[in-house]
């Protein structure tokens, strides 16, 4: 099981700026890779990573992606960003066996549901995903026959009113279970990898036993 020890990130301010959040991250170095093909079928594997840190009130997220095939299509909340190029964020904060599934493709949409199951999935009404603060880059496109690919970043201020289904108020030496996840199930080439390895027949992150671990140190 894959392990993150994650650190506090201090700053002056209570909320700082995500440009300022942004570059903290990119010094934590080249960051976690999300690389693991867990099935045969799906072989392609596009350059993705990601780094973490935390406040008091919110986890820190940014992710790094490089890859051949590009779609943004969905624009509102709740939608099925994963048929896009998507990153995504599972986590479960408890032993309960409520996990958050917390899903963004590369403009910034978001899909949060929560429950204990793939089937067991509610959504977050719009005020809860809200308060998640992003800032997406602009998405750089290869020119035409060059081998560059598309790159795009997304940074993440994720508050912890956001797991509003538990009473969460600090995170310092809690351990929370996750995984990481890129996917893009209607893009040219269909594409399924995940930072902590999955178990299954065919592709399914609904799979809370297969979290790695976060350690809020």
């Amino acid at each position: 099981m894959n392990v993150i020890e994650v650190k506090q990130e201090l700053y002056n301010e209570s909320n700082p700026e995500m440009t300022r959040i942004s570059e903290r991250l990119d010094m934590h170095g080249t960051g976690y890779p999300i690389d693991i093909i867990n099935w045969e079928d799906f072989s392609y594997k596009p350059e993705v990573r990601f780094n973490i840190g935390y406040s008091r009130s919110e986890i820190f997220l940014k992710y790094y992606i490089k890859e051949d095939y590009f779609k943004a299509d969905k624009t509102e909340s709740n939608q099925m960003v994963c048929e896009d190029s998507c990153v995504e964020f599972f986590v479960s904060p408890s032993s309960d066996g409520i996990y958050y599934n917390i899903e963004f493709n590369a403009i910034g949409t978001c899909m949060l549901g929560y429950g204990t199951g793939r089937e067991d999935r509610t959504h977050a009404p719009s005020d809860v995903i809200s308060k998640i603060r992003k800032l997406t880059s602009p998405v750089i496109e290869p020119e035409k026959g060059n081998e560059k690919k598309y790159m795009w970043t997304l940074t993440l201020a994720i508050p912890l009113e956001v797991f509003f289904h538990h009473d969460i108020t600090d995170l310092k030496e809690k351990e929370f279970r996750a995984n990481f996840y890129k996917c893009g199930d209607k893009v040219e080439i269909p594409h399924y990898l995940t930072w902590n390895p999955v178990s299954t027949l065919k592709p399914d992150y609904h799979q809370p036993e297969y979290f790695g671990l976060l350690k809020f140190i």
